[in-house]
């Protein structure tokens, strides 16, 4: 399978790419002080610990294929555990058929700030979850492999789900 869709790369397995600290620092204002998070997908926790360095605390964290001795193997999709936190933040496969239950299953029980492509919202496909849309933070292309000179092709956001509120959707677009 490829990466993107105007690339020829080979998709990494389950989608592990981990997210780079340019990709996380445009949320980090819309978070607030302190919040306790889960992280569902936390491969080798990179996320988890730049979440922490910014003053944040994980309650949790998990993967299928942990890739480190602290991140419990657990399918995100067979748990409901919330241990206090405020917030479901991950960087999720971006595969329709593993995100579109992500984001159901999440978004019931805790708010849910998930990374993947800004193109998503403009889909068919999108639809059924758009009611559960609360906030879209623009992020922009993002450095995937570190050793790259390349950023991705897709544009990418945090998007925010909560089916447990009626608020609006907001759209934040990029900073200067």
């Amino acid at each position: 399978m490829l990466v993107g869709k105007r690339s020829d790369f080979e998709r990494i397995p389950r989608d592990w790419y981990p997210t780079p600290l340019q990709a996380l620092i445009p949320l980090l204002p819309h978070l607030p002080e302190h919040c306790r998070f889960i992280e569902p997908c936390a491969g080798d926790g990179r996320l988890v610990d730049m979440l922490q360095a910014a003053g944040h605390y994980c309650t949790a964290k998990y993967d299928l294929e942990p890739r480190r001795d602290d991140i419990m193997r657990l399918d995100a999709l067979s748990t409901r555990v919330t241990n206090g936190a405020d917030f479901i933040i991950t960087n999720p496969p971006w595969s329709r058929e593993t995100l579109h239950p992500m984001i159901e299953h999440f978004s019931a029980w805790l708010p849910t700030f998930l990374l993947f492509d800004a193109d998503w919202m403009h889909t068919r496909q999108s639809a059924p979850f758009i009611p559960y849309l609360r906030k879209i933070v623009s992020v922009g292309r993002v450095k995937w492999i570190a050793d790259s000179p390349f950023t991705g092709k897709d544009n990418c956001a945090w998007h925010l789900f909560d089916q447990n509120s009626e608020a609006p959707a907001q759209f934040i677009g990029r900073a200067a």
